[in-house]
C-alpha cells in the first residue's frame, strides 16, 4: 500500500510540475530559467532534499523501470539521428568529438576520481564512463536557435546521438568488474551481441514488411510503426536476456538507414515521448538526492564535481577540435556544453541499484557532477546563443 501511495504521489507531483513547466516554457526560452533545472529543483525539494513527500531508494522497482524506459527511449530516438547516410555527409567534426574527445573526457574524469575523490581504479573508471557522454537536450535553447552556427548545432546533435550508445557497453562491463561478478566476460559480450542482433533484425524486418505490396498505413497510424518496433525490441530483449539498450540504439540506426520514411513519421511522436520520459527520470533522479547525499563526498567530492564541470569536457574537446575549421568561440561553446548527458543521469541510477561495492559513493559523486552540470549548462545556453547573435 505504501509503495502504491508513493507512486501516486510521484504522479501527482510530476503532473503539477509538468503543467508549470508548460506555462513558463516561453519565459524559459528567453531567460536563464530552464525546464531541466525546474524538474531537478522540484524533485530535490519534494524528495529527500527537504519535504520528503517522495521517498525512494536506488533499488526501488519504480526507479529501475523509469530509468530503463527513459534510457531505452533516448537510445532509440538517438539511433534515428545516426543513419549511415547522415554520418557520411558530415562526419569529420562529430568524429573528432567522439573518437578523440569522448575517450579523453573519460580518462580525465577517471583520473580526477582516482586522485581527487580517492576512489579505487575500478570505480574511478566506472564513474568516468558514467560521466563521459554529453547530451545537449539540456541546452535545447542553444541547439534550436538559428543564430547558433549550423556546424555547432550539427556537431552537438550527432555527438549526443551516438555517445550514449558508445558509452553503454563500457558502463555495463565496468559495473560487472566493479561488482566482482561471477558472470564470464563472454556472457556479457553475448548479451551485448544479442541485443545488437535483435535490434537490427526486428527493425530491418519491419522496414521490409512495410514495403510489401498490399500493405498501406494511414497517416493516423503510420507513426505507430516505429513505436511497435521499439516495443518488440524491448520485449524480445527482456525475454532473451539480450541487452535492451544496445537493441534500442541499433534498431534506431537501422530504421534511419533503411527506412527513413518510418523515421520521418515517428520523429515528432518519438521526441515527445522521449522528452516526457527524460523529465520524469530527472525528477526521480533529483528525488533520490538528499542533503546527506550531497554532503557525503566531502570537500574532495565537490572539488571533483567542479573540476569535471570546468576541466574534463572543455579540455578534452578543445584538444580534439584543435586545427578544426571552427572559430575559437565555436570551439568554446562546443567544449562547454557537457558532460551533462541525460544518459549520465540514468547510468548513475543504474549504478545505484546495481549493488556494486561503493555504489552509493559512485552515485553521490556522479549525482553531484550531473546536478551542477544541469544547473550550469541549462542556465547559460541562452546567453551563449545571444553571444552568437551579436557577432
Amino acid at each position: 500500500m505504501t509503495g502504491s501511495l508513493n507512486v501516486t504521489t510521484i504522479g501527482l507531483c510530476f503532473a503539477a510540475i509538468l503543467f508549470i513547466a508548460v506555462l513558463i516554457s516561453g519565459l524559459a526560452r528567453r531567460t536563464v530559467l530552464s525546464t531541466a533545472g525546474l524538474f531537478l529543483g522540484a524533485g530535490f525539494l519534494l524528495g529527500g532534499g527537504a519535504l520528503s513527500l517522495i521517498q525512494l531508494s536506488g533499488d526501488h522497482e519504480f526507479v529501475r523501470i523509469v530509468a530503463e524506459l527513459a534510457l531505452f527511449s533516448v537510445l532509440f530516438t538517438d539511433g534515428m539521428h545516426a543513419g549511415f547516410a547522415d554520418l557520411r555527409q558530415a562526419w569529420r567534426l562529430p568524429g573528432r568529438a567522439l573518437i578523440l574527445g569522448m575517450p579523453l573526457t573519460f580518462a580525465v574524469v577517471a583520473l580526477l576520481a582516482r586522485y581527487v575523490a580517492g576512489l579505487d581504479w575500478p570505480h574511478s573508471l566506472l564513474i568516468g564512463a558514467v560521466l563521459a557522454p554529453t547530451d545537449p537536450v539540456f541546452a535545447a535553447a542553444l541547439i534550436g536557435r538559428p543564430e547558433v552556427p549550423q556546424r555547432v548545432r550539427h556537431l552537438l546533435n550527432v555527438e549526443s546521438g551516438l555517445n550514449d550508445g558508445l558509452a553503454l557497453p563500457v558502463v555495463i562491463i565496468l559495473i560487472g568488474l566493479a561488482g566482482h561478478r561471477d558472470a564470464h566476460p563472454l556472457t556479457l559480450l553475448a548479451e551485448v551481441g544479442l541485443g545488437i542482433a535483435v535490434g537490427f533484425a526486428v527493425a530491418l524486418a519491419a522496414v521490409l514488411l512495410t514495403r510489401l505490396s498490399g500493405f498501406e498505413a494511414t497517416a493516423k497510424y503510420e507513426p505507430f510503426s516505429a513505436f511497435a518496433v521499439a516495443l518488440l525490441v524491448l520485449t524480445i530483449c527482456a525475454a532473451t536476456h539480450a541487452n535492451m539498450f544496445l537493441g534500442a540504439f541499433t534498431a534506431g540506426v537501422t530504421i534511419a538507414t533503411f527506412g527513413p520514411e518510418l523515421k520521418e513519421s515517428f520523429q515528432h511522436l518519438g521526441e515527445e515521448i522521449t522528452e516526457l520520459l527524460k523529465l520524469l527520470a530527472v525528477f526521480v533522479f533529483a528525488a533520490l538526492l538528499s542533503l546527506e547525499t550531497l554532503a557525503a563526498p566531502g570537500w574532495q567530492g565537490w572539488v571533483f564535481a567542479i573540476l569535471v564541470l570546468v576541466l574534463a569536457r572543455p579540455m578534452a574537446l578543445l584538444v580534439a577540435l584543435t586545427h578544426s575549421p571552427l572559430t575559437l568561440g565555436e570551439r568554446l561553446a562546443v567544449a562547454w556544453f557537457g558532460p551533462k548527458g541525460f544518459a549520465s543521469v540514468v547510468y548513475a541510477i543504474i549504478v545505484l541499484g546495481s549493488g556494486v561495492p561503493l555504489a552509493h559513493q559512485v552515485f553521490a559523486l556522479s549525482a553531484l557532477a550531473v546536478a551542477l552540470s544541469i544547473l550550469a549548462h541549462s542556465s547559460t545556453d541562452v546567453l551563449v546563443a545571444r553571444r552568437f547573435q551579436q557577432q
